[in-house]
């Protein structure tokens, strides 16, 4: 098969031998598959990565020096079953997968293991317990965003919002955007987002969000703040909103969502007291924080991975529905030989969000 795989730091296009599924697996042909920013970051900061994953008992591991076949954002068509399948599914169908795989030699993220190509190839082996067959018409380009989603999902489960709540997103990528359609769908707002692209901000406005901010011209939690239905000339990093001493905004809750060092604590520096951080953005690099600043706003931090396997099955169903629309978030798309420029791309963004890899004609 074809593929794009990273090998000695380089992406690049290679003939590889087709999988083969093992007991319980299918094969299956990739029809659509995301661009993840994970991916860029794993290829600029591999290394760093695995290290750091290695060192949180994190179980995502490959031989970097081996060569794998990025891509976790799949639509797929089942072609053949292997040994011991019940094959609820007939060859032909349409299915998406969450990308791991549990077998006898441990825990594999597809896509983020060497046994396991991801999406970035024609054919992959998945496990046949995961399938969720693509309801209706739904087209595969959507369907492969139900990964993405899902962890926007999750991300906002992570929050316990109770509702009373103005959530701020920062950051309007692929992950921001994913977690303002789930705040959104679930009823949540008014919503901040902000981000320094006029196109993201748009694509923002156009998914959902109440307010958008360009950090360029005006402090974002200055908005937030107004969102919040604060009292008329409150202070937000006064000692009677420390001491939540007469009355006080709303409570904020807010969704890093970008993953560069150093914003976890920016954002720590800016938020009102007892706010509510919740990481989503992936940075695989080293990052510093300086707790005295959370513990003297008494701030609230934590971090959102990934989803589980109902909130993937449920984000799926949501798109086939139509209570999420998705089809804004995709702004280009690529052929396998088009994928390195891609990734040129997205290192500076600018007007894309998410860049899907199309294989075949089935889409």
């Amino acid at each position: 098969m074809r593929a794009i795989v990273l090998r000695n730091e380089r992406l690049g296009l290679e003939s590889l031998p087709d999988p083969t599924p093992e007991a319980g697996e299918v094969l299956v042909k990739t029809l659509a598959c995301g661009i993840c920013g994970s991916d860029l970051h794993m290829a600029d900061h591999c290394h760093d990565a695995l290290a750091g994953l290695r060192k949180g008992r994190v179980p995502v591991a490959f031989e970097p020096d081996q060569g794998v076949v990025f891509g976790h954002e799949f639509c797929a068509e089942i072609l053949d079953h292997g040994p011991g399948c019940d094959k609820r599914y007939k060859a032909g169908t349409r299915v998406c997968s969450v990308p791991y795989a549990v077998n006898a030699q441990g825990f594999h993220h597809i896509g983020y293991a060497n046994a396991y190509p991801g999406g970035f190839g024609e054919l992959m082996r998945l496990q046949e317990h995961s399938l969720l067959e693509v309801p209706g018409d739904l087209p595969s380009e959507l369907a492969a965003l139900t990964e993405p989603l899902a962890i926007g999902r999750h991300a906002v489960a992570r929050a316990r919002l109770a509702g009373g709540e103005v959530p701020i997103v920062i950051g309007c990528g692929p992950v921001g955007l994913s977690v303002v359609m789930a705040l959104k769908a679930a009823g949540f707002g008014p919503v901040v987002a902000t981000d320094f692209s006029p196109h993201r901000r748009q694509l923002a406005e156009c998914l959902g969000a109440d307010i958008v901010v360009d950090p360029a011209e005006r402090a974002p939690f200055d908005c937030w703040l107004e969102a919040a239905d604060a009292p008329q000339g409150f202070d937000m990093y006064g000692p009677m909103a420390m001491l939540s001493i007469g009355a006080q905004p709303r409570p904020c809750v807010a969704f890093e969502c970008v993953g560069v060092p150093g914003l976890i604590a920016r954002t720590m520096l800016d938020l009102p007291p007892r706010s509510r951080l919740v990481v989503v953005g992936v940075c695989m690099q080293t990052d510093q924080i300086e707790p005295i600043v959370g513990i003297g706003k008494e701030l609230d931090l934590s971090f959102s991975f990934g989803y589980r396997p109902e909130e993937f099955a449920a984000t799926l169903t949501d798109l086939a529905d139509g209570r999420l629309d998705a089809a804004p978030l995709i702004t280009d798309r690529v052929t396998l030989d088009g994928v390195p420029a891609a990734f040129e791309t997205l290192r500076h963004p600018g007007d894309h969000a998410k860049i899907l890899i199309q294989h075949g004609d089935r889409t």
